[in-house]
């Protein structure tokens, strides 16, 4: 793989690690704590709707943090391991807890009773968004697995090549 490529990724999920990290400690808790002081009524809602997406932050880290190793993995030329399958599957770990952290908030904002400041920000959008959530995260996870079954053919097949050479 080109080494430009890789450098130009790194960084990248660099920057995206350094963005959630401000997300989670500056954005989400003044957001929440914003929300509160503009709609009273929000304030049970806001640690625990904030922890969750403190939490799907995470989620989006950790799978960044696999891709890194993976990239690693690609510039050594051993993508072709038992190791990859690890990172891989840390990838679809992480997708699937931010989706069932999604679908918790669908959940949760489908009966939970939730006022409304009567400014446009409705429950229902947040659901609808959440919902969204839920099935991009859902599609995400199985396309990991497809490409993780990708993966263990292509390795099944570099070891085969291997003995035959």
């Amino acid at each position: 793989m080109n080494g430009f490529l890789i450098v130009a990724l790194r960084a990248g999920i660099a920057f995206a690690v350094l963005a959630g990290l401000f997300g989670q400690f500056v954005v989400i808790p003044t957001t929440a704590a914003d929300e509160v002081d503009r709609f009273p009524p929000y304030a049970p809602f806001a640690t625990p709707y904030a922890a969750v997406a403190i939490v799907g932050v995470v989620c989006v880290q950790v799978a960044l943090v696999a891709v890194w190793m993976l990239l690693t993995m690609v510039q050594r030329d051993a993508i072709f391991t038992p190791r990859a399958f690890r990172w891989v599957d840390v990838i679809i770990g992480a997708s699937v807890v931010a989706t069932v952290l999604a679908l918790g908030v669908a959940g949760h904002l489908a009966v939970a009773e939730i006022p409304s400041p009567g400014d446009g920000m409705d429950v229902e959008s947040a659901l609808a968004t959440a919902t969204a959530g839920v099935a991009v995260g859902a599609a995400f996870a199985m396309l990991m697995v497809v490409m993780r079954s990708l993966l263990q053919k292509a390795t099944s097949l570099q070891s085969e090549m291997a003995e035959v050479v």
